[in-house]
């Protein structure tokens, strides 16, 4: 394993989380670390053995390391250097020193866990299962909008408190329905049928509740806002505006405040959980989080993914640990550190390949000799062919040049050494690609500037 592996723009000063002998599936009991307080991607082919690091090792251990410290701590860590010092050693103390303790998954150890207070997978897992599950529950604003609707002098007048603009609670909710909106009719031998409820129309409350309007919109008005519109709507109200606004930021903005969970799809229930995430980022009872997620960016469109980065980029200005297991270079472009994996998939992967910046690893392929050599070159010469980089390089010269340049030291000669992997060479292509952007296309130059300068990272 050693022999495949390029250590390049490490730093000693960033504490990591270090993972030894990682073993997990066909990882070949690798060494990696994960910089503390930065975005890391860890990349590579299908196969390679990312998900099983990221998520078999990293995120099973961390979590149970990170929920026994919490246990042994009442679950509030109080502060202060003796307990900090006290939560570095059980931290960093191997797992099989203790009785009490189980035993690792898939790796020997792993330390740089005391500056960690929580540890989160957001996957695309839908974020609730009944049609009172919406945007405005789940980013926790509803409740300040029952209250802003129960301190209007008209709900005042009625006797009106919060609880009677909830639709989970009975009083102010539409009973046919249970405040659903929708009533699901059985059918005998086919899937439930939801239909609109014929009480309420849809609206969810009673007439009474509904006669209620703050700034000339009722309960049900508001639910039936798009986040951008409420966002406006909501513009004096900071905690409101705040969530509904990075809500929009994410590319979220055309959801309904009021839409059923069951209804969104996964990559828009990741991006409401990184909201949510990111909305308390920085309080008190968030603390220091790491992060996981498992190539978030598919089925997302090239301006989604800028949105995503974005979003995963501040959480870790926040002062939060983000690991990406990704494909996309977009989003690998913009990470401060890479692991990369491979070199192929199955029993031919499990190794690291490379691990550091993103400019670090682009360069690394730079006079490495790479193992696929000719084949891979004359596949990927054909596959750019065909695809039409080649018509669309003639109108980039300097990227042309650049990617003829790169091709060339990565096919190396019989006696280099190192190892340029795949990531390496697509990596150099695409920043390549993004110094000499289509002068005929007028999105290609604004899609490809960096979300972050690369003296940042």
């Amino acid at each position: 394993a050693g022999d495949h592996h390029t250590m390049v723009g490490a730093s000693s000063a960033t504490p990591s989380i270090t993972v030894s002998g990682a073993s997990l599936h066909n990882l070949q009991e690798i060494d990696v670390e994960i910089p503390v307080g930065r975005l890391t991607c860890i990349t590579g082919v299908s196969g390679c053995g990312k998900s099983s690091l990221a998520r078999g090792v990293l995120y099973e251990n961390a979590k149970r390391i990170v929920a026994a410290r919490g246990r042994g701590g009442r679950g509030k860590p109080r502060g202060g250097s003796n307990d900090r010092s006290a939560r570095a050693n059980a931290a960093d103390r191997p797992i099989g020193s203790s009785r009490k303790r189980s035993p690792l998954v898939g790796c020997r150890s792993i330390g740089g866990l005391e500056a960690i207070d929580r540890v989160l997978e957001v996957d695309q897992t839908p974020i609730g299962k009944t049609p009172r599950s919406c945007p405005a529950t789940y980013v926790g604003v509803w409740d300040d909008i029952r209250r802003l609707f129960a301190g209007t002098p008209e709900a005042k007048l009625h006797g009106f408190d919060a609880s009677r603009f909830s639709f989970n609670t009975a009083g102010g909710r539409c009973e046919t329905c249970g405040g659903q909106g929708v009533v699901r009719i059985e059918m005998s031998f086919l899937p439930d049928v939801r239909m609109t409820c014929e009480t309420c129309g849809g609206a969810r409350f009673t007439p009474d509740t509904l006669a209620i309007r703050y700034k000339g919109k009722n309960i049900a008005e508001v639910l039936d806002m798009s986040i951008e519109e409420a966002a406006r709507f909501f513009s004096a109200h900071r905690k409101i505006h705040y969530a509904l606004a990075l809500l929009d930021e994410v590319g979220l903005g055309y959801l309904k405040l009021g839409q059923q969970s069951p209804s969104l799809s996964g990559g828009e229930a990741q991006r409401l959980k990184l909201v949510t995430e990111l909305a308390k980022a920085g309080g008190a009872k968030a603390g220091h989080t790491l992060y996981v997620l498992d190539e978030p960016t598919i089925g997302l469109h090239i301006s989604d993914v800028e949105k995503l980065t974005r979003v995963l980029i501040r959480l870790v200005d926040a002062g939060n640990t983000v690991v990406v297991v990704e494909h996309n270079l977009d989003l690998i472009a913009e990470a401060d550190h890479i692991v990369d994996l491979g070199p192929e998939g199955g029993d031919e992967g499990g190794r690291v390949v490379a691990a550091g910046a993103p400019l670090a690893i682009a360069k690394s392929a730079e006079g490495a000799g790479s193992t696929r050599n000719e084949s891979m070159i004359a596949a990927e010469r054909d596959r750019t062919t065909r695809s039409g980089e080649a018509t669309m390089a003639a109108e980039r010269p300097g990227a042309d040049a650049a990617f003829a340049g790169q091709r060339d030291r990565i096919s190396g000669s019989p006696g280099a050494t190192g190892f340029a992997g795949y990531t390496a060479y697509e990596l150099a292509k695409h920043l390549a690609m993004a110094e000499h952007p289509s002068k005929t296309d007028a999105h290609s130059e604004e899609a490809r500037i960096p979300i972050r300068a690369s003296s940042d990272r």
